[in-house]
C-alpha cells in the first residue's frame, strides 16, 4: 500500500512551517510507535538533519540526490524516536528546470516502496518544489499566524483548482496564535476564534484546534548549543505539547479513514498513460512503410539511418534513407552534384546539423510550387528555398533522386497538407516514434502547420 502523505504549506514565512513538521513526525510516532514516518524538507534551513541525526554519522545522499533518481533506500536514514528522515540540501535550486513537472516527486515516491506516512516540508513560496510537494499530497496543512498569511493561502487553493485536485485535502492550521489576547468587543473573544472565522467564511477548511505561541518551545530552536529540540521532550510543561499531540491524533484518524491514498491514483494514473503511450508507438510501427520513401528499398526491422516523415494528417508515415535525402535536397534545392568533394562535404555537414532541425515541405497558399523549409526544435522558421522545377531521373533507383517528383508523388496522397522530416538518432532512427522524441515530434508538427496556414 502507498503511504499517506502530509504536506506542510504556507506561502507565508515565519508561520511556524518546519517546527511543525518535524514534531508532528515525533508525535506521530509516539502515538503509534509501529507506524512507519518518514521526513523530508525542501527547504534549507536543516532543521531536519540536526533534530534527528544520530552522532556524527556522514550521509550517503540528501533530497537533491532523491530527486535526481537516487532510490529511497539508499538515502533514508533512521534517527531519533525511530523517525526515517533523508538530508536536506544547498543544490535544489539546480533542479528548477527538471521538477517543473508537478507529479515528479509523486512518481518517485510511488516506487519508493514506503509505507506509514510521508511529512513533506516545504519553502515559504509555491515554487516547482512546493508544487510538487502539493500534487503528491493526501492532507495539506497550511499554517497560517494571521490575515495577511490567510490571504497568501489563496494561491494553494487556486493550485488545487488549476490541477482538478480536491480542495478537501487543504486545511488551515492557525499557529503561533498569542492565547493571551482577548478582545473586548466583537463576537469574537481571541485570535484563534477570528482566523477560523476568516477561513471558514473564505470556504476553507480547518484542522480542530490551534498551535500557541511559546516563547519555551521558540526557545528550542534557537539556543547556544545550536540544536533542535523536539518539543515531546523538552517542551511537555507547555500547552503546544498538549495542540501538537491533538493535530497528531487528527491525521491518524486521516489515515486510517483513508481508503485509497493519493499516491496509489497517481500510480493507476501512470499506468494508465504508460499503456497508452505503449498502445499509440505500437500503432506508430504498424502504419509504417517497410521499404524507404524515395528509393523503395527495403528498410531493416531496426538500427535505420534516415529521417523520418509524417504527414500534417499523420496519414502517411515513413522514413527516408539519409543517402535519398540528401540527393533529393541536394539536388533540387542546394542544386550540386553527388560525387564531387566540396559536394560531399556539404551533404555532410548538412546530415551532421540536421539532427538540431527540422525540414518540410509544403506548398504555401502564393507559391507556384512546393517550397522546402527549415525549422529549428522550436518550431521557428530558419529557411526556406522553392524546389527547382529541373529533375533527374531515377527518383525510385540509387542515385540523384528529384525532390519535386517526390513530392508530386507524395500530395496525390495527401491533398492540401505538408510534410514533416526529422533526422532520426544515428543508426536508431526508429527511435523517434518513442516517448519523448515523438512528443517533440508531435508538438513541432503543429507549430509548423499553424505557421505554414500564416504565411
Amino acid at each position: 500500500m502507498q503511504p499517506y502523505v502530509v504536506t506542510i504549506a504556507s506561502e507565508k514565512g515565519g508561520v511556524g512551517k518546519t517546527t511543525l513538521a518535524t514534531n508532528l513526525a515525533i508525535y506521530l510516532k509516539a502515538l503509534r510507535e509501529d507506524l512507519p514516518v518518514t521526513l523530508f524538507s525542501f527547504d534549507n534551513h536543516f532543521s531536519v538533519d540536526q533534530m534527528f541525526r544520530i552522532g556524527n554519522r556522514q550521509p550517503t545522499g540528501d533530497v537533491y540526490s532523491l530527486l535526481t533518481g537516487t532510490p529511497f533506500t539508499e538515502l533514508l536514514e533512521t534517527g531519533e524516536f525511530g523517525v526515517q528522515f533523508i538530508p536536506s540540501s544547498l543544490r535544489l535550486g539546480e533542479l528548477r528546470d527538471r521538477m517543473s513537472d508537478p507529479a515528479l516527486l509523486g512518481n518517485l515516491l510511488c516506487q519508493a516502496d514506503l509505507q506509514g506516512v510521508v511529512l513533506i516540508d516545504t519553502r515559504p513560496d509555491l515554487d516547482e518544489f512546493t508544487a510538487n510537494a502539493l500534487y503528491c499530497a493526501d492532507r495539506v496543512i497550511v499554517p497560517v499566524k494571521d490575515a495577511p498569511s490567510l490571504e497568501n493561502s489563496r494561491r494553494l487553493y487556486r493550485f488545487f483548482e488549476h490541477h482538478e485536485l480536491s480542495r478537501q485535502a487543504l486545511r488551515i492550521l492557525p499557529c503561533l496564535v498569542d492565547s493571551r489576547i482577548r478582545y473586548q468587543e466583537g463576537p469574537f473573544t481571541n485570535p484563534y476564534q477570528l482566523l477560523k472565522a476568516y477561513a471558514l467564511n473564505r470556504g476553507y477548511r480547518c484542522m480542530e484546534g490551534f498551535i500557541a505561541k511559546s516563547p519555551k518551545v521558540e526557545s528550542l530552536n534557537t539556543n547556544p548549543e545550536g540544536k533542535v529540540y523536539p518539543i515531546l521532550t523538552h517542551g511537555r510543561g507547555t500547552e503546544v505539547h498538549l495542540q501538537l499531540a491533538s493535530q497528531a491524533r487528527q491525521l491518524l484518524l486521516d489515515v486510517d479513514a483513508a481508503d485509497r491514498h493519493r499516491l496509489a491514483e497517481m500510480a493507476d494514473a501512470r499506468t494508465s498513460l504508460l499503456q497508452r503511450r505503449q498502445q499509440g508507438h505500437r500503432q506508430r510501427l504498424e502504419r509504417l512503410s517497410g521499404r524507404c520513401l524515395a528509393c523503395g528499398e527495403q528498410l531493416p526491422a531496426a538500427g535505420i539511418e534516415g529521417f523520418y516523415l509524417e504527414t500534417g494528417d499523420g496519414n502517411q508515415a515513413g522514413f527516408i534513407e539519409s543517402d535519398c535525402f540528401t540527393d533529393m535536397v541536394f539536388g533540387s534545392v542546394y542544386q550540386g552534384g553527388r560525387g564531387k568533394p566540396s559536394q560531399n562535404g556539404m551533404q555532410e555537414l548538412f546530415l551532421e546539423s540536421a539532427t538540431r532541425s527540422y525540414f518540410a515541405l509544403a506548398v504555401p497558399p502564393r507559391a507556384d510550387g512546393p517550397v522546402f523549409f527549415r525549422f529549428d526544435e522550436d518550431g521557428r522558421e530558419l529557411s526556406s528555398r522553392p524546389v527547382a522545377t529541373n529533375t533527374r531521373d531515377g527518383l525510385f533507383n540509387r542515385g540523384p533522386s528529384s525532390l519535386l517528383k517526390f513530392w508530386n508523388h507524395l500530395e496525390k496522397q495527401i491533398p492540401g497538407e505538408f510534410a514533416l522530416l526529422r533526422k532520426g538518432p544515428d543508426g536508431q532512427a526508429e527511435e523517434i516514434l518513442a516517448g519523448n522524441n515523438y512528443r517533440a515530434f508531435s508538438q513541432v508538427k503543429q507549430l509548423v502547420g499553424m505557421r505554414l496556414q500564416g504565411i
